[in-house]
């Protein structure tokens, strides 16, 4: 009997850099790709706000495209269904003979759960779900410590694994890849079909994001060639919009380090540099802090206290915030551009959350909520984990006193100017 393996892709979207990939096709005699279509995504929170919005889901069906046409490129193909992934993996594991099936590990509730379910159901089955790991810069085992000791704070957490910790080069994308014989391959949901609908391009918007593979390495190289370019705050600004397709897996994050790290010797461009790689290092402190706690960072009160919470006034606060209308230019330029566009800069998050946690006095889970369904970029450690730690209730307790409102304007908006360009 011929072996066949079951990639499960979830946010892995990608031939490059991928581990779980490259041992599937070596271990069998032909695997099958799939790609679930989970409707659990796409429903409303009790927030009352949207699991995932129509910028990101735009981009999230980009991305499977993308990783569907790679696939065929190399002589496979991407099988797409919709529903629940512990039906529907049981059944294809009967209906095609799968021997094993193989997913990347995830580290916050509800994809863990999800997980579980697919881990169960197979078990009855006695089929095995291998677990792997590719969506950080640094390995688990390649860490200086194990997950329960690592620092809390950041800055610790940096020095230690930078002073004491390898990078892995990347797995090699294959060339060639044998799949199983599938008579329907399915065909994937349109926004429409979500219930949501288009976004239409806001003329403000100096950059346009589109999902896939092949998008987020042609990127990757406009970010080298700014680098060669010498860095200014453009081309930093240009750098950090990778986190879109590394958020769906679509770059894996060494491949990033290692392309950037080709330009080591160029003058002007430790900057730029220093400012990806940081970045990358935050995805990861958070992804292991994760790991660490579970689910604590889930919780209003975390690993501390908000403060003050207008419960009377908590929604309709929350909503002037989110619609633009506080009435407080810098915030609503940067909620008017974070609803047109589905990104805004590192520094323009943490205005958006301290005005709401600080002022409007509303608690910071609906502020993450909101931004789960917004930003294009999301991914549920570095997005809970930051809310958490502006809002003072993050693992790290000593960052409390970081944050400054009034510096944070000067830095996004010296001049008004944003302010401006993004009034609603």
């Amino acid at each position: 009997m011929s072996k066949k393996i079951l990639v499960w892709f979830r946010n892995d979207l990608r031939l490059h850099d991928n581990e779980m990939l490259v041992e599937a096709i070596a271990k069998s005699d032909s695997i099958l790709p799939v790609y679930i279509l989970d409707p659990r995504s796409f429903g409303e929170t009790k927030y009352g706000t949207l699991k995932t919005g129509n910028i990101r889901a735009q981009f999230i069906l980009e991305s499977v495209l993308g990783l569907r046409s790679a696939l065929k490129q190399i002589g496979g193909n991407l099988l797409i269904a919709e529903g629940s992934p512990e039906d529907i993996i049981p059944q294809l594991v009967q209906e095609y003979e799968i021997t094993e099936v193989y997913h990347h590990r995830e580290v916050a509730r509800e994809e863990t759960h999800v997980s579980t379910l697919v881990e169960n159901a197979l078990w009855k089955l006695r089929v095995n779900l291998k677990h792997f790991i590719g969506h950080t810069l640094y390995n688990k085992e390649d860490l200086p410590f194990p997950i329960k000791d690592i620092p809390d704070a950041f800055n610790q957490f940096k020095k230690k694994i930078e002073r004491d910790s390898i990078i892995k080069p990347c797995f090699a994308a294959p060339d060639r890849i044998n799949v199983a014989e599938v008579i329907d391959w399915g065909t994937l949901s349109s926004l429409e079909d979500l219930n949501l609908l288009p976004q239409q391009k806001d003329q403000r918007a100096d950059f346009e994001f589109t999902g896939g593979e092949a998008e987020g390495l042609a990127h990757l190289q406009k970010v080298i060639v700014a680098m060669q370019q010498a860095a200014t705050t453009k081309n930093l600004i240009l750098a950090s919009k990778l986190s879109a397709w590394l958020a769906m897996g679509s770059l894996s994050p060494r491949k990033v380090y290692w392309e950037i790290k080709k330009m080591e010797g160029v003058p002007n461009t430790k900057a730029m540099f220093n400012h990806i790689l940081l970045g990358l290092l935050w995805r990861d402190y958070f992804r292991f802090m994760f790991k660490k706690y579970g689910n604590t960072f889930f919780s209003p009160d975390g690993f501390g206290s908000q403060g003050l919470v207008d419960i009377a006034n908590e929604q309709d606060n929350f909503n002037k915030w989110k619609n633009a209308q506080t009435g407080f230019a810098v915030v609503d330029a940067v909620m008017t551009e974070l609803n047109q566009t589905g990104f805004i800069s590192n520094i323009a998050r943490q205005t958006a959350a301290l005005y709401l946690i600080n002022n409007l006095e509303v608690s910071w889970i609906f502020g993450a909520a909101y931004f789960e369904e917004k930003l294009i970029d999301y991914n549920p450690a570095s997005n809970w984990g930051n809310w958490a730690n502006v809002a003072g209730v993050g693992n790290d307790q000593k960052s409390k006193s970081v944050f400054d409102l009034d510096k944070n304007i000067k830095n996004l908006d010296p001049k008004g100017n944003y302010a401006l360009t993004w009034a609603s």
